[in-house]
């Protein structure tokens, strides 16, 4: 059984990762530890750099503090060019896979207190009612009518951050 270490407490986060995996390795064949670690980046990171980065610097700290893991997996979502993404960095002892999700353009009312320095969970629950939105559909799920969620998106991108782990190609 795998030992993957999720560097998020996040459910929606590791639902994703969990989902992804189960997908990839076969259902039941991974375990998720979820830590909290530190990445080094704002709340609320903006531009592709800053979040990637962010996703970097956690799954760096969660090795450190978990190092007998076989996989250490972030995922940070960021605002670049008046949307919302995440990157989705995937290490193991031997590898390295990284993918940006898919990016949700966010209405004007919203990017304007996102500037202003609030992170876009908390606008969103404000403008929603919905508590703790970041950790259920997030603004994907509001704003695609559910089509889409968070977790759904960082699926996608999760998928695609392990495909050199089982694709012999990229070895």
């Amino acid at each position: 059984m795998h030992h993957v270490v999720s560097a998020t407490t996040n459910p929606a986060k590791i639902r994703a990762i969990l989902h992804a995996f189960n997908e990839i390795f076969g259902e039941g064949s991974c375990h998720i530890e979820s830590v909290s670690v530190d990445s080094g980046v704002p709340e609320q990171p903006f531009g592709s750099q800053e979040t990637r980065a962010g996703a970097r610097n956690r799954v760096e700290n969660a090795r450190k503090l978990r190092p007998d893991a076989d996989f250490w997996v972030a995922i940070e979502a960021g605002i670049d060019e008046g949307s919302t993404f995440s990157w989705v960095v995937i290490e193991s002892p031997e590898m390295q896979g990284e993918a940006r999700s898919a990016t949700l353009p966010l209405p004007e009312i919203i990017l304007q207190k996102v500037r202003a320095g609030e992170a876009l969970g908390p606008v969103m629950s404000h403008h929603t009612g919905i508590d703790e939105i970041g950790r259920k559909e997030g603004a994907i799920g509001v704003f695609t009518a559910g089509k889409l969620t968070r977790e759904s998106v960082y699926h996608q991108a999760v998928i695609l951050a392990l495909s050199p782990f089982h694709n012999a190609v990229y070895r």
